[in-house]
Parts: C-alpha cells; sequence; structure tokens
C-alpha cells in the first residue's frame, strides 16, 4: 500500500535543554505555501498521546499536504529538563515552532493544534507572543477552577442523579443517596464563588490571548467529555469568552459520544476531518492573516 506521508526525527534547543520530536511531512515534500501544525501535547503524555492519537493526526495532516511537528516537552518522554507546566510551556511551543519554519522555511503559515491543557498552553503562549503562528485549534481546552468545576458537577452530574429514581429508592434506604445530597450542598457552596477564585488568572490570561490572535480559530467539543462541559460552563458564565468564541473567525465542531481523547475510530475519523476541513477552507478563503483581531466585548 502506498504511503502517503514520510516522517524525521528531530531535536531541538529550548533554554538549555534538548526537546525530541517527530516531523510528518508529506510524501513528496511540503509545497510553497502549505501549512504547518505544531501538535502541543496535552497533560502527562508523550508525543504519540493516548491510544496513539497524535501520531494518526501527524499522518492525516501529512497525507493531506500539510507538514506536523510533535514534540516532547520539557521533562517527558525523550526530552530533557524537568517538567514546568502547562502554564509555562510558551518557550517550548516557540523553538517547536521555530524549528518547523527552519526545517520547512517555505510554509505559508503555523497552526498550534493543542488538546486540554495542551489547548491552554497555545493560548497562553500566544498571550505572550501573539505573532507567531497565525491559527489555532483547541480541542477540549482546560479552563478547570474550583466554582466552574462545582457548576459543572452541578449541571451535569447531580441534576441527573436527582432525576433517577434508583437515587430516590437509596436515598429512602438510607444509603448513599445522603452522601449524594451533601455532596450536591456542597458543589451548590463552591459553585457560587466567581471570577475571584485562586486559579483564575491563567483562564483569564488564555482569554487575553484569543483577543490578541488574528488569524482563525477551530474549537473540537467531545460529546462525552467533562473537560468540554468545563468549558461550555465557561461560556455561559463569562460574557468575555462567550463574546471571544461567538467571532467570526471561531469555527466550533461538537463530535457527539466523543470522549476525552476521541478514542473510537468513528470519533477519532470525525476529529481528523473537522480539522482537514478547517485548513482545506482557510486555504481556500485566503485568510492566512486577518486584517484585524477578534471583535470582543469585555
Amino acid at each position: 500500500m502506498t504511503q502517503h506521508w514520510r516522517e524525521t526525527p528531530t531535536c531541538f534547543a529550548c533554554e538549555g535543554e534538548t526537546l525530541v520530536g517527530v516531523l510528518s511531512e508529506p510524501a513528496a515534500g511540503a509545497g510553497p505555501g502549505s501549512l504547518g501544525v505544531v501538535i502541543v501535547v496535552g497533560g502527562p503524555q508523550y508525543r504519540a498521546g493516548a491510544h496513539r492519537m497524535f501520531v494518526d493526526l501527524a499522518r492525516a495532516l501529512a497525507a493531506a499536504g500539510h507538514v506536523a511537528l510533535r514534540f516532547d516537552v520539557r521533562g517527558m518522554g525523550d526530552s530533557t529538563g524537568e517538567p514546568v507546566g502547562f502554564e509555562r510551556q510558551s518557550a517550548e511551543i516557540e523553538a517547536a515552532v521555530g524549528e518547523l519554519r527552519h526545517r520547512c522555511p517555505m510554509l505559508g503559515g503555523v497552526v498550534l493544534w493543542g488538546l486540554c491543557d495542551g489547548a491552554s498552553s497555545a493560548l497562553l503562549h500566544l498571550q505572550a507572543r501573539a505573532a507567531t503562528v497565525q491559527g489555532l485549534c483547541l480541542a477540549n481546552p482546560w479552563v478547570r477552577t474550583e466554582a466552574l468545576q462545582a457548576r459543572t458537577q452541578v449541571r451535569h452530574y447531580y441534576v441527573q442523579r436527582l432525576l433517577q429514581p434508583a437515587f430516590w429508592r437509596k436515598l429512602l434506604a438510607g444509603g448513599v443517596g445522603l452522601a449524594a445530597l451533601a455532596g450536591l450542598r456542597d458543589n451548590v457552596r463552591r459553585s457560587a464563588g466567581g471570577a475571584g477564585s485562586a486559579d483564575r488568572p491563567y483562564v483569564q490570561r488564555m482569554l487575553d490571548g484569543l483577543r490578541s490572535h488574528r488569524g482563525p480559530v477551530l474549537l473540537l467539543q467531545s460529546g462525552n467529555d467533562y473537560t468540554a462541559r468545563e468549558f461550555d460552563e465557561l461560556l455561559r458564565s463569562d460574557a468575555g469568552w462567550r463574546a471571544a468564541m461567538a467571532a467570526p473567525q471561531v469555527r466550533r465542531v461538537d463530535v457527539p459520544g466523543a470522549d476525552h481523547t476521541f478514542s473510537n475510530d468513528g470519533a477519532m475519523g470525525l476529529m481528523i476531518g473537522a480539522t482537514l476541513d478547517w485548513l482545506v477552507s482557510w486555504h481556500q478563503r485566503s485568510t492566512l492573516r486577518s486584517d484585524r483581531p477578534l471583535e470582543v466585548s469585555a
């Protein structure tokens, strides 16, 4: 069977450490104007991703004529150094973008594709260095705060439990229903907290990064994922985020039934297909550069 992509291992420097990655290219090489995609790994995992999802994504991108670089952040996989956490990975992303442009100097633009706190890292990177990339793909962005988590649990867990006959049978029998009601009470109290919770600043910086971005954005939301529901809760409760995600440069695609990492074949295919379709439409509209930033309200 003909292979429509080729892969090359690569190493590049980041603040005195060495990052290890894999470059995926079309079998015939990338042509002028091709898009490059830096895959920002989320969570404590290495460049292959859960169930090799980033391998499949990178190879699909390359087979479609794009270039993709997936890499290990500091302290993960084969890269050296100590982990710095998703809030401080801008230097690693910048190094990966530089490596991609060095390897493929004819690229028409660079996209950051991030999952979970990889998506959060991508937005935080733009908050610090907005001009380095032209597009964003954000899959199930991580925006957890204590109040937001509590509101999501009330809406998507406890309300459903209260509608289940089995819950009331356990409650009347003195079973676990009492503990569930106590949990509901505690979450309602926590959900009353607002934007002033201690970990709110990183979410605000993510919004600042989104507002500074001048190119197109793809939001991928899994239908069966708690992290995705927390992001939806943020949109419901925060006018600034709601306005930013409603901007004309933003496209949202929901993948029904998908878990956090799009682990089943159907969900993986839909996620990759949505990414490729977005890249094609981007090229067709010739919007690698936008004349103005996202129009959002405070």
